[in-house]
């Protein structure tokens, strides 16, 4: 990444904000407030460009400073827990030592310092993006949450509808809208939007209708397995924001799955990603 990140400056403040505030309770929301930013946006533009959801980068900073606690003074565990951000010891001690191998009374008695491992960004890929500017989409579609993986039963149901009441010709295309981060968002809690454009009147009974805001967008075309979306959108909202310096607006992203994955081999399935851009 050659170019400087048009948020980067946004992300640096969190970092700021993440070190200096180590020992509170530092929420998704919270962040995105510091960072002054789209909830739509945010968490995948901090992980394209750190290499990591802010989860993992709040863990880091927190249990370093924690082994620079633990070196050289004798405070107590829990206290040392505590200042960054622990209040439950037992917690902190299982997270100490995922990261560092050792227990804190152990990496204390070793009497060294070490800075916890940070993510760091890591595939290359370059992928085919192009910039369109296209009308609102309507979509007919079913709210699911959950696990994105588990999604294609929300597109089985739609699909049920659709054949049913014969209407498959007032379609064109299968969407699905992913309105968070599962980096960074409880499984349970992420909110999405399976459905298909919708181009007829009244919507079938069962579907809600869901209009996605037409503009400009940034369309990368993936082909191949399912798989390869998220280090996809790790390309799109890292490498390619940084070399173009487009602005992003505050919308959803959305994906178009240009064929259908239940008669079309992984390798040559075709998702267009449309990530919302001002201008």
């Amino acid at each position: 990444m050659n170019a400087k990140h048009p948020h980067l400056d946004r992300i640096l403040r969190v970092i700021d904000y993440i070190h200096t505030h180590a020992d509170e309770d530092l929420s998704l929301d919270q962040l995105a407030d510091v960072a002054a930013m789209s909830r739509f946006h945010w968490h995948r533009v901090f992980s394209a460009v750190l290499g990591g959801p802010p989860g993992a980068i709040i863990r880091s900073v927190r249990l370093h400073k924690a082994s620079m606690l633990l070196v050289p003074s004798d405070l107590p565990i829990p206290d040392v827990a505590a200042r960054v951000g622990y209040p439950n010891h037992r917690r902190f001690a299982r997270a100490f030592k995922d990261i560092y191998a050792q227990t804190p009374s152990t990496f204390r008695r070793m009497g060294k310092a070490a800075r916890a491992p940070f993510p760091k960004p890591g595939d290359k890929t370059m992928y085919d993006v192009s910039i369109k500017t296209i009308d609102d989409l309507e979509v007919a579609a079913i709210l699911r949450r959950g696990a994105y993986e588990g999604i294609n039963a929300a597109f089985q149901k739609i699909s049920g509808i659709l054949s049913t009441g014969g209407h498959w010709p007032q379609t064109r295309g299968m969407v699905g809208v992913y309105y968070d981060d599962p980096s960074s968002v409880p499984e349970a809690e992420l909110k999405s939007h399976a459905g298909v454009i919708w181009t007829g009147g009244k919507m079938p009974e069962g579907l809600e209708k869901v209009t996605l805001a037409g503009g400009k967008y940034a369309v990368l075309r993936l082909k191949g397995p399912y798989t390869g979306l998220m280090p996809a959108y790790q390309y799109l909202y890292g490498a390619w924001l940084a070399e173009t310096q487009e602005s992003l607006r505050d919308a959803p992203s959305f994906e178009v799955n240009v064929n259908d994955p239940s008669d079309t081999a992984p390798a040559d399935l075709i998702t267009d990603i449309h990530m919302p851009l001002e201008g």
